[in-house]
This record gives structure tokens, C-alpha cells and sequence, in this order.
């Protein structure tokens, strides 16, 4: 088995993925029609409707952050994992009934998307900390990028077939058939070998344990310049169902079967970023730095592109830059974070990510319906420049970054701002059991490296 698919050898992991994409092909479904149910059967093409839509998904990941990475790190994560999944689809089945029944109104989805928010505030943590438990820390990085793959493979499928239903049967029995798919990813816990889990020592629990997360993340520079850049970019630029949908509907006039399509699409670029990431075994801050102001550039193109074809093209573009971004950011997040505290540290990753939408959605979502699509776009576009720009302010004042020519070539280098000692000892101002790890993540982290362009 080739590099890329190393964690496939391991049986647990197996056995998750194959439920999970299940799962995830559902799920896609899901927004797709929740998207569309909103957009053109329960509104007259409100984009910003669709953002509080957004907002109350995603707003509690924000929210709800004291006590979802708390879960994580001191629950068992597959009891976890049952229960959050369990009402996940119990509210596809609610929504589904509702909707096929014709009874739904766009105060109930609003009501569903915020129920559904706080449940996946308890998931989203449990379930990315949940890889380290099934494949252990060497296959970690590939893990979660194929899961990645797995996740943006589902989204190239949900999507078109969605559009598919919608057209024919309609959105009700889109819900419905994701709320039965969540029988695959039970399915799947309740095989897992419990033996071969790679269950590390939960957190004790005492007081000030969730503020002890931030304390950690403030002593690392490295961690605040990641973090900041994915709550630039997850704030006003993964805003795609808002982007998507409008330039669908008000730009090229096209039905639910082209805005499947559409979003199916940027899926493509998804799985060729993931795959991509799962052949990496370390990802490095320069990478999330280029992957930021590609994507930025590409949603700037994508805004002036004249027809629906080529504007599915620049999809691809910007689905390969976000899904690098993104499992980079993920991947070197967890990688430099001691596994005690790994769940704290990524819930405050995941409320960031989801929990900038709240923020973000509404401002697009305006943008869209007072100024076009295009320039709601344009806003995604700043979101990319401004995070590139924050990590080529962290590279230059704490990795020394250089850029020179030599033999005819661009290059750069980046240099340990500090002897590995004299970094230990900075950071050994973090007071806690968690300090020696980090301060060896952190040096590991900080390693010379050199690069041409």
C-alpha cells in the first residue's frame, strides 16, 4: 500500500473511514438541500437568509467552547461519538418528515440548524482527536488528511446527487435519506477491536482546565499564526454555500441540478488537495503561507469569470488551496500539541474555523444581496491575502525568513530564531505538566529549512 493510504492497514481505521464516507456523502446531501430549501422554496433568493442559516450551525462551536473540548479530552471519545451521531440523525429525520409532509417553515430551519450546531460542537472535537486514538501519533498526519479525502470525495458525490433528488422527488427526501446513513457510521463504532485502540491518558480534571487551552496556545507563536490565519480565511472565506448558491441562481441563471454540480466541482479540487497533504509527513507554516495567497487569487479570478463553465473551473482551483490550507492547519496543529491537551487545543481550531461563521456569514450574505455575488467573492479574496500576510509576518520575525537568488533562481530559507536550549528555556514560561512536550514540539517545529520556488 503506498504512502498515501498507510492508515488503510490499520483495521480500526479501515472500519471508520468506511462508515464515515457513508456518512459524509449524506451529510453533503444535507446542505446541499438545506441550502436550496432555504434559498428558493422558503425565500426569494435571500442570500442572507442562508447566512443566519450558517450562523446558527456553526455559531456554536464558539459558544459551546468550554465545554466541547472539556468532552473531548475527559469523556470517552467513541461513547462520545455514538450519542453526537445518534442526534444527528434524529434531526435529519425531524427535518426530513417536516419537509416532505410540507409543514416546514424558515423558522424551523433556523431552529434545526442551531440544534444541529450545538450537537456538532460536541462532535467536531471528539472526532478529529478520535484518529489519534484509531492509528496513533507516526500515522497521525495521514490520517487526517484521508480523512479529508474522504469528507471533500463525499462532497464531490452528495452534492450532484442532491441536485438530482431535489429536481425529481424533492429536498424532504434528501434528509431523509441522510438521517438513514448515520446507520453506517454507528455501524462502524460498534465494530471497532476496542484492544487496539491507541488510547492515551485522559485529562485529569480539575478547575481552570479549558482557560489552561488558551494559556498553552498564547506561549506558541507558531499555534496564534496558524489559528489567526484560519479564523481570517474560515471567517470570510469559507463562506462557499453562500458563494456558490447566489452565483448560481443570480449570476448564471442555473437550476438545482447545476448548483449540485457546481459544488461537486470544488470537491474535485478537495481530493487532490487531501491526497496531496497525505503524502506529506510533516506540513510547515511556508505551506499554509502559499496555499492562503493561492486561494486568495483564486477567488478573485473566480469573481470576474464570465459563464458557469469557467467559473467551475476556478472551483477546482480553490477547492485544491482550501483543502491544503485547511488539513495543513489541522495536521501541524495536532502534531505540536501534547495529546493531553489535544482536545482543548482543537476545539478551539474547530471554533475558530466554524465559529468565525457566525461573523462572517451575515457580512457575506449582505455583500451578496446589496453589491452581487462577485463582490462577496471579493471578500473571500481579502480573507486569503490577509492570512498570507499574517504568516509571512510570523516567518519573518520568528523564523528568519530570506528570500535570494541564486544560479538564476528565487529561493528562500528559514533559520531557528534561537539555539533549541534558549527556546525551552522561553517557553518553560508556560508553568504546567504539559511544558516539556511542547517545548519539544517546539523545537522540532523550528527546524532549518531551506527551499527553492
Amino acid at each position: 500500500m503506498t504512502a498515501t493510504f498507510r492508515s488503510l492497514r490499520n483495521f480500526n481505521y479501515r472500519v471508520w473511514a468506511s462508515g464515515a464516507i457513508v456518512s459524509n456523502v449524506g451529510t453533503w446531501m444535507q446542505r446541499t438541500a438545506q441550502d436550496w430549501l432555504v434559498l428558493t422554496e422558503l425565500t426569494h433568493h435571500n442570500a442572507t437568509a442562508v447566512g443566519i442559516v450558517m450562523s446558527l450551525q456553526f455559531g456554536p462551536q464558539m459558544l459551546l467552547l468550554p465545554l466541547t473540548g472539556y468532552a473531548a479530552d475527559h469523556f470517552d471519545r467513541r461513547k462520545l461519538l455514538f450519542a453526537t451521531q445518534a442526534a444527528m440523525g434524529s434531526l435529519a429525520l425531524a427535518l426530513g418528515l417536516l419537509t416532505v409532509t410540507g409543514l416546514v417553515q424558515l423558522w424551523q430551519v433556523y431552529g434545526f440548524a442551531g440544534l444541529l450546531g450545538c450537537v456538532t460542537a460536541f462532535d467536531s472535537p471528539a472526532r478529529q482527536t478520535f484518529v489519534s486514538d484509531l492509528v496513533g501519533e507516526r500515522d497521525l498526519a495521514n490520517a487526517v488528511a484521508l480523512n479529508s479525502t474522504s469528507f471533500n470525495a463525499a462532497r464531490m458525490i452528495g452534492p450532484a446527487v442532491a441536485g438530482l433528488l431535489i429536481a425529481s422527488v424533492g429536498t424532504g427526501w434528501v434528509f431523509l435519506i441522510n438521517a438513514l446513513s448515520f446507520v453506517a457510521v454507528l455501524g462502524s463504532l460498534r465494530m471497532l477491536r476496542l484492544g487496539e485502540l491507541h488510547q492515551k491518558p485522559r485529562a485529569i480534571r480539575s478547575r481552570g482546565s479549558f482557560v489552561e487551552g488558551f494559556k498553552y496556545v498564547w506561549t506558541r507563536p507558531d499555534l496564534k499564526a496558524a489559528l489567526l490565519m484560519l479564523f481570517l480565511i474560515g471567517t470570510f472565506g469559507l463562506n462557499f454555500p453562500i458563494f456558490i448558491s447566489t452565483m448560481s441562481v443570480t449570476a448564471f441563471h442555473a437550476g438545482a441540478s447545476q448548483y449540485g454540480v457546481l459544488s461537486s466541482t470544488m470537491a474535485i479540487g478537495s481530493v487532490t488537495g487531501a491526497l496531496l497533504a497525505a503524502r506529506r509527513a510533516r506540513p510547515r507554516m511556508a505551506l499554509l503561507l502559499g496555499a492562503a495567497a493561492i486561494f486568495g487569487v483564486g477567488c478573485a479570478v473566480a469573481a470576474v469569470m464570465p459563464n458557469y463553465v469557467l467559473f467551475g473551473m476556478m472551483l477546482v482551483v480553490i477547492g485544491v488551496c482550501t483543502q491544503t490550507f485547511t488539513t495543513s492547519t489541522n495536521s501541524l496543529v495536532q502534531l505540536s500539541t501534547e495529546p493531553a491537551m489535544r482536545g482543548r487545543v482543537i476545539a478551539i481550531l474547530l471554533a475558530i474555523a466554524l465559529g468565525g461563521t457566525p461573523l462572517g456569514a451575515p457580512v457575506v450574505g449582505w455583500v451578496a444581496d446589496r453589491f452581487g455575488p462577485r463582490w462577496a467573492l471579493g471578500v473571500g479574496a481579502a480573507s486569503g491575502f490577509a492570512a498570507a500576510l499574517v504568516g509571512l509576518l510570523y516567518l519573518v520575525k520568528y523564523r528568519q525568513l530570506r528570500v535570494y537568488v541564486e544560479e538564476r533562481r528565487l529561493r528562500y530559507s528559514i533559520d531557528d530564531p534561537q539555539p533549541a536550549s534558549a527556546a525551552s528555556s522561553a517557553a518553560s514560561n508556560y508553568v504546567g505538566p504539559v511544558a516539556a512536550v511542547r517545548n519539544a514540539a517546539l523545537n522540532e517545529a523550528e527546524e532549518d529549512t531551506s527551499s527553492s520556488v
